[in-house]
């Protein structure tokens, strides 16, 4: 025997009757995009408090660079995968279970420089996080970011405030717009002290100079002369750290217990 609809079918079937937090097609839409804002704000912070993660060491570069690639890809990967190690394992991301880790290895969770570097995190038994984006076409997370820490962003400002609003330093790779987008955004903050204490390393300085002529930019007058000290080069992992530690890696937390580190997170 057929069973008779319910008289309140209709009602029930309803979007309109659909619990606010699982409707997606409200979630989804545009008077919903500052929840959207929010909800991508609060789901990588509460995750990297959770893991007492303090600061970072933001690693930024082309997707496009590989191992086995042409001319000088493979000596960027693999100084890219130095440094992931060796800041990993100089830094303070290892620790002891339930300590505060600082400097802790963040890329955008990509391919290329970005994958090399959460490499070598993973080899030095650091944790590091990607930050990824939806792209038209898919980016998917490389297989060396920690899975716990593996994020995903549809909006490039909620993924970028992530990037910078941990970083005790960025280290950048040879790369195009990506890269200079976020390189760029961290030489602005530090230009106009929003970030106050951010040291800033481009790796291959013959790259990066014949690509952006900073000192033209001095001439034309449209940076002080002083904003150039904002950077420095370097051509290898270990140059890079010593760069970092000599523009005070780590000095904004020398005086800070883990305790006072840990009611600020």
């Amino acid at each position: 025997m057929e069973e008779k609809p319910k008289p309140n079918a209709a009602q029930l079937a309803s979007p309109s009757f659909r619990l606010a937090a699982l409707d997606q097609d409200f979630l989804l839409g545009e008077s919903a995009r500052g929840v959207r804002f929010m909800l991508e704000y609060e789901k990588a912070d509460q995750a990297l408090k959770a893991a007492r993660i303090a600061s970072t060491i933001v690693v930024f570069g082309s997707a496009r660079i590989r191992e086995d690639g042409p001319g000088k890809q493979p000596l960027w990967y693999s100084e890219a995968r130095k440094f992931g190690r060796l800041a990993s394992e100089r830094g303070g991301a290892l620790c002891e279970e339930g300590g505060i880790r600082r400097n802790v290895i963040a890329t955008g969770g990509g391919p290329g420089s970005m994958e090399a570097a959460n490499r070598g995190a993973r080899e030095a038994g650091a944790p590091s996080i990607g930050f990824n984006i939806r792209l038209p076409m898919e980016q998917e997370p490389n297989a060396y970011q920690s899975p716990e820490f593996t994020f995903n962003f549809h909006y490039f400002a909620m993924r970028k405030m992530h990037l910078a609003m941990r970083a005790n330093a960025l280290v950048v790779f040879p790369g195009g717009f990506g890269t200079f987008d976020e390189l760029f955004e961290l030489l602005t903050l530090r230009q106009t002290r929003k970030a106050s204490h951010v040291p800033i390393v481009l790796i291959d300085e013959g790259y990066w100079r014949e690509i952006v002529s900073f000192d033209k930019l001095v001439e034309y007058g449209m940076i002080d002369p002083a904003d150039l000290t904002l950077f420095r080069f370097a051509d290898n992992a270990e140059g890079a750290w010593e760069a970092l530690i000599e523009q005070g890696l780590g000095d904004a937390h020398e005086t800070d217990s883990d305790e006072d580190l840990a009611r600020d997170m």
